[in-house]
């Protein structure tokens, strides 16, 4: 939006240049399928220019939702090392419907190139916010790390559009405050009103520890080495997604103009008479696969078919290389996506640690468990938790490893004295060290650790 950067720089702050949403835009029409200065075309058909639309396959949405499932599914476990402190954060987390979420805003971070979580108090109760690249607005940075930014949503009140902002900075003591704006958009101006009731125009949260956490994919935007904000997990493979697209509008077009046609002389197209003085064609004119030619003279006056031939071998191998290529561009490797009976599929066998697709994965986990680690502390903050606590994030490793043999495996190794059982339990009940070797033998309790 516009008019909130120049609302910022007219604040002083340093925004990002309102050029950079543009870019956003465009990945966000990449996602949504449908980029109007490439799949809407012209074509001359010898007569006049006729518009034409291609289709698509939606390979976009496909690899950042992809990315997303691998990422942040409902196998990661978000675990604090006190089991009271874990059980408020996850009322939290449920109330918020973090699961279905988070998970949205992920896949959203993957094709927009950055989200956000942010959290707040809303009548005593916390409220998570799941912000997507469009509507964040850096205002201060260092080594590539947001300390301050604003966010954005816009709503519709009476036929009318309005906008809120909240600004997210840091007093001279180095404790975030949160400025709560409320403007009235018309075009391009905004005029600022009054804030509903219950809102607070400043809130000091006297807590280093910021109510925002960033997402991005965990490479470097290369459209902008100074920018702060993550790229589009496809940035770099538009080449590769129209390439698709077009191959494929192609294979579509391929069976519409390679139907059988029958030519059927004038003479035998021509209206009959029916017993009760009625006319019908001697062929339906919805019979889209008869044409009807004027016969040549001294012609044979017959019907010829006429079939045309498929090539759709030639198009299927051109989709699943240029597949492998949008596999490669993405983090993927080669062998994520196939192209089978005119359906993309995407592979669920088991990966080894070497491949691309597991190198790539443990590198956006890099950042997204600083990301939910952040999500934990705040939340906690907001509930007023004053004891010191660890959070950790256990991710998903079973498209790595059958996580069942894995677990009977180590079982054998505690029966075998090779591995201890406080060591056993840390690792398959989500236990802290110092849990484990308390509860000994014993069972934990179900659901008493993360999602589980």
């Amino acid at each position: 939006m516009n008019a909130i950067v120049q609302y910022l720089k007219g604040r002083g702050w340093a925004c990002v240049d309102n050029s950079w949403y543009s870019v956003i835009s465009l990945w966000q029409r990449w996602y949504q399928g449908k980029v109007p200065a490439f799949h809407c075309y012209q074509q001359y058909n010898g007569k006049r220019k006729v518009r034409r639309i291609r289709k698509t396959l939606g390979m976009a949405k496909t690899v950042a939702e992809d990315w997303a499932n691998l990422a942040l599914n409902e196998k990661v476990e978000i675990i604090a090392s006190k089991p009271s402190v874990n059980k408020r954060i996850h009322e939290v987390l449920d109330a918020n419907n973090f699961r279905v979420r988070a998970n949205q805003l992920l896949e959203l971070t993957f094709a927009l190139g950055t989200g956000a979580f942010v959290e707040y108090l809303d009548g005593g109760r916390v409220k998570i916010d799941y912000i997507r690249a469009g509507l964040i607005y850096p205002l201060s940075w260092d080594n590539g790390t947001i300390t301050e930014c604003a966010f954005g949503s816009e709503r519709v009140m009476r036929q009318e559009s309005q906008i809120t902002l909240g600004i997210h900075r840091l007093d001279e003591a180095g404790r975030y405050v949160v400025e709560n704006h409320l403007f009235q958009r018309r075009g391009s101006t905004m005029r600022e009103l009054p804030l509903p009731d219950g809102m607070e125009a400043e809130v000091h949260t006297g807590s280093a520890v910021p109510l925002f956490q960033i997402l991005k994919p965990n490479i470097v935007n290369n459209v902008d080495l100074e920018c702060p904000m993550g790229i589009s997990i496809f940035a770099n493979a538009l080449d590769q997604l129209e390439g698709l697209d077009l191959v494929y509008d192609s294979y579509q077009n391929e069976f519409r103009l390679g139907k059988k046609r029958i030519t059927v002389p004038l003479t035998m197209a021509r209206m009959m008479m029916e017993e009760d003085g009625g006319v019908t064609p001697v062929f339906d004119d919805n019979d889209t696969e008869f044409y009807a030619v004027p016969a040549a003279d001294g012609g044979e006056n017959k019907i010829v078919e006429l079939n045309m031939e498929l090539r759709h071998e030639a198009h299927e191998a051109a989709i699943k290389s240029g597949l492998a290529l949008l596999s490669c561009k993405c983090g993927m490797g080669k062998d994520r996506y196939s192209f089978e009976q005119g359906h993309v599929k995407t592979a669920t066998e088991v990966v080894s640690e070497k491949s691309d697709l597991f190198q790539s994965l443990r590198k956006h986990e890099l950042l997204l468990e600083h990301a939910l680690v952040g999500l934990a502390e705040g939340v906690a903050s907001l509930l007023g938790v004053t004891a010191a606590f660890e959070t950790r994030v256990n991710f998903d490793d079973s498209i790595i490893e059958d996580a069942g043999s894995t677990r009977q495996r180590d079982l054998q190794e505690v029966r075998d004295g090779i591995m201890q059982a406080w060591e056993f339990r840390a690792k398959w009940y989500g236990e802290t060290e110092e849990q484990a070797k308390a509860m000994g033998g014993k069972e934990p309790e179900a659901d008493a650790f993360g999602f589980a």
